[in-house]
């Protein structure tokens, strides 16, 4: 058995979501929020048996997709804020990250 979480962003979610319902793949869902644009993912949480893991990725996969999107950096902390002039940069967003993890036990109560 494997865990599997998904971080995806949240324009994605709700695709994932129905996607993995509609495979009758069960899984948590949790608010998140990255590190690098401040921005709301969703991560989710899936136990998957070894022989449903290609499939679970592949639901992942055609669920989610990456786009550019321009932001405006943050400005630095320091001595040189008054010099800090920031300027919009495209960067690529969405997609989704994936870990696979073995399982050593699983129990249900």
């Amino acid at each position: 058995m494997k865990m599997m979480i998904a971080i995806v962003q949240d324009k994605d979610s709700p695709r994932l979501a129905h996607n993995l319902v509609k495979a009758g793949v069960r899984a948590t869902k949790l608010a998140s929020t990255g590190g690098f644009l401040h921005a709301g993912n969703t991560t989710f949480i899936i136990g998957a048996e070894n022989e449903k893991v290609e499939d679970v990725k592949e639901i992942i996969r055609n669920s989610c997709r990456s786009r550019e999107q321009v932001v405006t950096p943050m400005s630095p902390m320091g001595s040189q804020l008054e010099s800090y002039i920031p300027y919009p940069v495209s960067v690529q967003v969405g997609g989704a990250t994936l870990f696979i993890l073995d399982i050593e036990e699983f129990a249900q109560f």
